[in-house]
């Protein structure tokens, strides 16, 4: 990879080399003028104001409210995800293992590295978790009737559709899975999906509506 010098360390460089010679007056060859550019800011305020009158300003305003309303109404569907195709069933065991020392103020160990720690052994997944695409009208139902089902409460999580549109219709909030981040430690490869404690374990259950 080469290196590229300023212009200006490369014409010192030059000069260095070259041999001293005498200067000598030739006169003024034309006409000369000062050096001026314009201020940053002066030519940002400029602009600004030409946008103003344009126009142009107002509309940039509203195609940036307008980009981020939809991006709100209709989030990016998270990747990778499909329709459930094969009904799968398999269990997830949270259990990590502190790779380092936690020590207190005082440099004493409060958890010892390589320490296991299961999350369930300390709080429950009070509510199921149902995963589904709310572009797909089946998916939707089926998350309805999960919902309302008597086995217990559920939280509803979009992987594709309008939450805002679906909080309004049924009047309850609705999560999205921004980024897949869920789905992919989960290891959900199909919707919908409907995550739940085992004993110490999560189940995961894709399943067909």
């Amino acid at each position: 990879m080469s290196i590229q010098a300023p212009l200006p360390f490369f014409a010192l460089l030059l000069a260095a080399s070259m041999p001293i010679a005498h200067a000598e007056d030739l006169g003024v060859v034309g006409p000369t003028y000062d050096i001026a550019e314009p201020d940053l800011l002066d030519v940002i305020e400029s602009r600004l104001k030409h946008m103003e009158k344009t126009g142009e300003l107002a509309r940039k305003q509203n195609e940036h409210r307008d980009h981020v309303v939809a991006a709100v109404e209709k989030p990016r569907p998270v990747d990778g995800l499909k329709a459930t195709v094969t009904r799968r069933r398999f269990f997830i065991d949270p259990t990590w293992i502190l790779d380092h020392d936690i020590r207190n103020a005082d440099g004493a160990i409060l958890f010892a590295r390589g320490l296991r720690v299961n999350p369930l052994d300390h709080v429950s997944l009070r509510e199921r978790l149902v995963f589904f695409d709310g572009r797909d009208r089946r998916q939707v139902a089926f998350a309805q009737q999960a919902l309302a089902s008597p086995e217990g409460g559920a939280k509803p999580i979009l992987v594709a559709g309008e939450p805002l549109a679906l909080m309004r219709s049924w009047k309850r909030r609705v999560f999205y899975d921004q980024g897949g981040s869920l789905s992919r430690r989960l290891g959900i490869r199909q919707v919908p999906a409907v995550v739940s404690q085992d004993g110490k374990r999560l189940r995961v259950d894709e399943v067909r509506p």
